[in-house]
């Protein structure tokens, strides 16, 4: 998936869960940096991520993370998790607690609808 406009960019994190980063396209080292239409544009986007995970996967939890500490640019994650992934409930770079069992729907279609959600 690719989908880029004026203020932010969205990547995939290669993953057993659905997992993307949202990126400034201006290099911002703190988000009190950013201007407000970037701000507004970031979270305008996690919330229509966040919605549409949650309608088509059932998550058992979002997780929305910004660290930053090694790429000191400012980008969100945001992952649908499940009880059966293999790092729950530890975040994705915790301890690994199983071999995760994920039966997701596909992750194209749902990078195809997001696109269409993008494009309104």
């Amino acid at each position: 998936m690719n989908f880029n406009n004026k203020y932010i960019n969205i990547k995939i994190e290669e993953s057993e869960i659905p997992w993307f980063m949202i990126f400034t396209n201006e290099k911002f080292k703190e988000l009190s940096e950013c201007p407000n239409e970037i701000k507004n544009e970031i979270f305008k986007t996690l919330d229509i991520i966040e919605k549409e995970m949650i309608k088509y996967y059932n998550p058992e939890k979002i997780n929305i993370a910004s660290f930053g500490n090694y790429v000191p640019h400012v980008h969100f994650h945001i992952m649908a998790r499940f009880k059966e992934d293999s790092y729950f409930p530890e975040p994705m770079w915790g301890k690994k607690q199983r071999e995760g069992k994920l039966d997701l729907p596909s992750f194209d279609n749902f990078c195809k609808t997001l696109i269409k959600k993008f494009e309104k």
